[in-house]
């Protein structure tokens, strides 16, 4: 039954907002990293043809998995089915998102002098 789950993971990446669709979302060995398997993108069924989807589709070219950087999603959906993926420039309503909060580790050298 998991493998009729369908994931859409928002996130941001070099100032753009990315919205992709996959079939596996789980967290990462790696801490502070998403690990995204079997990314889903649309067939080439019409003569019409998105650039943005198309564009996603090169950059994740002959990726397996793909570990996102925890504070840059926005979020993760389960939905029933797949839509068009695109990266989009950041706009009014995603300026209103705030990421999330990322522990550092205070420096203990300074202390210990």
């Amino acid at each position: 039954m998991s493998e009729n789950k369908i994931y859409k993971i928002m996130f941001h990446n070099q100032g753009k907002v990315y919205e992709i669709y996959a079939k596996n979302v789980h967290h990462s060995a790696m801490f502070g990293f998403i690990e995204i398997e079997k990314l889903l993108f649309g067939e080439k069924t019409s003569v019409v043809v998105d650039p943005s989807e198309e564009n996603l589709k090169n950059e994740f070219s002959g990726v397996e998995r793909t570990y996102i950087p925890m504070h840059s999603i926005i979020r993760i959906d389960e939905v029933k089915k797949q839509g068009a993926s695109k990266i989009s420039d950041r706009d009014e309503k995603n300026e209103n998102i705030m990421p999330f909060p990322v522990y550092t580790k205070p420096n203990t050298d300074a202390d210990s002098q």
